[in-house]
């Protein structure tokens, strides 16, 4: 048993099922068990992968820890059996990874695994690419079941030896375990007070415009709640101002939540696959219809002539409103996922308006009263004169709509979108969800 002090990075996923456990909370109560015999380096890491991904179990997450330690075998036995202890291994979809880089490993590997972590955010990514990786870097690793959550784990691994990536923080209060899988108990007055307190510095407590609480999870899991924001003190901040029943314990992650790191900017259609994330500069082609469930979807063209459905869910709510005031003509950019060739939009900028007409029957030149239908394609002609035209009056009208940045509400918010108050110097009006 070695007592050489050396460091050590931590890469855990996918020990969580859509019923309950979580994954955050295993690093949580890990950094907390860890800390009588190990010391914390840094923040522990929070990172979303590919929101588009079919068999991720909520918010497709993986989380990291960077500690120091004198006893490598006990950490990773204590991490190895908490894991085996803790994870949903009975759900046919909690297939668990974790894996350990050891210091002395750190520059040999942090370029392959910084690497592999910007693609698992905006790529698909196999489980045998992640096996043949974590064999190729000679790492210390267990993959339980099938080992899907190796890929997350290598990527909580590359993002913490990677310092430039763009970040936000979360603070997640965690529910004592004999209320797990009951409601939670949080006023949700104070909730809105912690808002007005700390926003813009944190974000997504709550959907203003909508009367909705964002921050408190309605599944069985460990989170009480998780307040977002800018740096730790902001956090920290609006978490002081919640009141609800006993918090276990909580954790301050650094993570991508907020960044857009799944978007990838492409300049035609025929670019887009499947199950990633765009932005994309179109033409609208059609007026927007809204569909049964409430999706509002419109037709954007590109410089080459191709087409794809745009949408706005029906969770976007008021969001829906902006996009059904878009007509053929306008010049968009959307921002947002594809699947089933349909971009899921999660922000829109409206470049450019296009002219709108009111079409009405023309004036008779000699009577002043309104011609009529002369019938189908024949023009029009005044009764009382016999006066013909053959073109419709055209006045153009006001468009109840701006050029802008426009964004869906919190309620509808997905963890990677980059939120507009986090935009700087942009040419055109910003119009943040609240």
């Amino acid at each position: 048993m070695s007592s050489e002090i050396t460091k050590m990075v931590i890469g855990i996923d996918d020990t969580d099922s859509r019923e309950g456990m979580c994954t955050t909370y295993l690093c949580a109560l890990l950094r907390d068990e860890l800390s009588s015999f190990t010391k914390l380096i840094s923040d522990p890491i929070l990172v979303r992968l590919n929101p588009t991904i079919p068999y991720k179990t909520r918010g497709n997450a993986s989380v990291a820890l960077f500690i120091e330690c004198g006893d490598r075998e006990r950490v990773i036995g204590h991490v190895k059996e908490k894991i085996a202890s803790m994870a949903c291994l009975d759900n046919e979809n909690t297939n668990p990874g974790v894996v350990f880089v050891d210091e002395e490993k750190f520059n040999a590997v942090r370029d392959k695994l910084r690497s592999f972590f910007k693609r698992a955010v905006k790529d698909v990514i196999t489980i045998d690419e992640a096996k043949e990786l974590v064999s190729e870097l000679d790492l210390e690793f267990q993959a339980f079941k099938n080992g899907r959550g190796l890929i997350g784990a290598l990527s909580a691994c590359g993002a913490m030896l990677d310092p430039e990536w763009d970040h936000t923080y979360e603070y997640l209060a965690y529910r004592k375990k004999d209320v797990w899988g009951t409601k939670r108990s949080v006023d949700e007055s104070s909730l809105f007070n912690a808002d007005r307190q700390t926003y813009p510095d944190t974000w997504d407590t709550v959907d203003l415009v909508n009367n909705i609480v964002v921050c408190v999870p309605h599944s069985g899991d460990p989170v009480l709640y998780g307040i977002r924001g800018k740096d730790v003190s902001s956090v920290e901040k609006a978490a002081s101002f919640v009141v609800s029943e006993p918090v276990e314990r909580f954790c301050i992650y650094r993570t991508n939540q907020g960044t857009d790191m799944h978007l990838i900017s492409v300049s035609s259609i025929s670019e887009i696959e499947e199950m990633r994330s765009y932005i994309l500069e179109g033409e609208v082609c059609s007026e927007p219809v809204t569909i049964r469930g409430g999706h509002t979807i419109f037709i954007l063209k590109d410089t080459a002539g191709d087409i794809i459905d745009c949408a706005a869910f029906e969770p976007t709510k008021n969001f829906r409103e902006l996009i059904r005031k878009l007509i053929s003509g306008d010049k968009v950019l959307v921002y947002g996922s594809v699947t089933e060739n349909t971009i899921n939009i999660e922000k829109i900028k409206i470049t450019d308006l296009s002219p709108a007409y009111e079409i009405r029957n023309p004036q008779c030149p000699s009577c002043g009263k309104r011609m009529k239908s002369a019938g189908s394609g024949q023009g029009y002609r005044c009764k009382k004169c016999g006066t013909n035209s053959e073109i419709p009056e055209r006045t153009e009208i006001k468009r109840d709509i701006v050029p802008g940045f426009y964004e869906v509400p919190p309620c509808a918010r997905r963890h990677l979108a980059k939120l507009l108050l986090r935009f700087e110097n942009e040419d055109l009006p910003v119009f943040p969800g609240r």
